[in-house]
């Protein structure tokens, strides 16, 4: 499965993911993944969370690499129950119009390998397709 959090930018999606990956720490068996851009969220999110800066990371630039390095998360790890991923469109160079054929790729690596995927979008939700309601949108 594959929710969004989508909002303007400054409207608070980080902090409320942040919340929800530290939360789901008490729900979950498995393990739980942080995908950020940087390092300044680390001390924020419980040591059980396993922090991803994607800046450590510079050659993942395009949403096939970013496909891969998931595919290599997912692979080292079948315990992962939930993936979180902050501001996607930040991360590798993935671009307004390459997000409908990402989260499609997102659900089917779902589907087929169980972790649940949290995406945040700093976008307003006018600017996103009409494929957008296929996900669940968080608020």
């Amino acid at each position: 499965m594959v929710k969004l959090l989508i909002g303007h930018k400054g409207s608070g999606k980080t902090k409320k993911m942040v919340d929800m990956a530290n939360a789901s720490l008490e729900k979950v068996n498995g393990s739980v993944v942080f995908i950020n851009k940087n390092h300044r969220l680390m001390y924020d999110l419980k040591y059980r969370i396993r922090v991803v800066c994607m800046e450590d990371f510079e050659h993942v630039t395009n949403i096939d690499e970013y496909i891969g390095f998931l595919y290599g998360i997912i692979s080292q790890d079948h315990d992962i129950e939930i993936i979180f991923i902050d501001s996607i469109l930040k991360h590798a160079d993935v671009k307004l119009e390459d997000l409908e054929e990402f989260l499609g790729r997102l659900s089917n690596i779902s589907e087929k390998h169980g972790p649940e995927f949290v995406v945040s979008i700093s976008q307003d939700i006018e600017a996103l397709g009409s494929y957008i309601n296929q996900y669940k949108i968080l608020k």
